[in-house]
């Protein structure tokens, strides 16, 4: 029964964690200028005419959100299932991620830069928009193309999944963050005219918000590092028993 309560506690903080990465993924440079005309590809019109509601591109953004989520979430089964393979070297693997995610995390801090973490890998998915079909595909291509991109934040989280043992608590915590980035950009379709202004005035903040993830990054690194994440997790549970009857 500790063990089931232990594993909730835990899976608390790194849900956290993950909903927050998302949300900075979706503001990252190399996302966020990209949403409208990605809204405006998917629903066939041009940026003009989705802020003169032209066409919805609610539906649409619904499916892309679906098509990543669909790779995000199988991603986050076969870490979960990587880790479980190797169930007794968990320590090792948990200090291994956790010297990854701190390097990446200096990346995004401009210590020092990594090439590859630069590049953009963008797949194409044809010449027309449109439909809920091809939302999906490109949702799919974003969730692929976009790896080394949005790679640290994402290799992040598949750390937490691999490091934690359980292929419930790994599919989970990839689900939060698809969530953490889909759901930014749902509200975005659902507001276009506000969300197109906001992404404006946001563009000049782009290299903070970098910097804010890659102190995420450092600290969750340290964390899987040092163990404190386990320690935290007992500290949650002794707070707030009341969290055991999740479990």
């Amino acid at each position: 029964m500790l063990g089931i309560e232990l594993a909730t506690a835990a899976f608390l903080p790194a849900a956290f964690v993950a909903m927050l990465a998302g949300f900075l993924s979706f503001l990252s440079p190399c996302v966020l200028p990209i949403v409208p005309p990605y809204l405006a590809y998917m629903t066939g019109v041009g940026v003009n005419g989705l802020k003169t509601g032209e066409r919805s591109a609610v539906l649409p953004a619904v499916f892309f959100v679906l098509g990543l989520s669909t790779v995000f979430i199988v991603m986050g089964f076969a870490a979960s299932a990587f880790g479980r393979a190797f169930l007794q070297y968990q320590d090792l693997l948990s200090k291994l991620a956790g010297v990854a995610v701190i390097v990446m995390g200096l990346h995004f801090l401009h210590v020092f830069r990594i090439p590859i973490l630069d590049q953009e890998a963008r797949i194409e998915t044809g010449q027309q928009g449109g439909g809920a079909l091809g939302a999906y595909v490109l949702g799919l291509a974003f969730a692929f193309g976009w790896t080394p991109c949005i790679g640290p934040q994402l290799g992040m989280i598949l750390s937490l999944a691999a490091t934690g043992g359980e292929l419930s608590r790994g599919t989970a915590l990839l689900g939060v963050y698809a969530l953490g980035l889909g759901v930014p950009f749902l509200l975005a379709a659902i507001f276009i005219k506000r969300a197109i202004g906001l992404m404006n005035r946001l563009k000049p903040h782009l290299k903070a918000i970098e910097r804010a993830m890659g102190g995420l990054l450092v600290i969750v690194g340290l964390m899987l590092l040092t163990g404190a994440f386990s320690a935290f997790s007992y500290w949650i549970l002794e707070t707030f028993p009341s969290l055991a009857l999740l479990g």
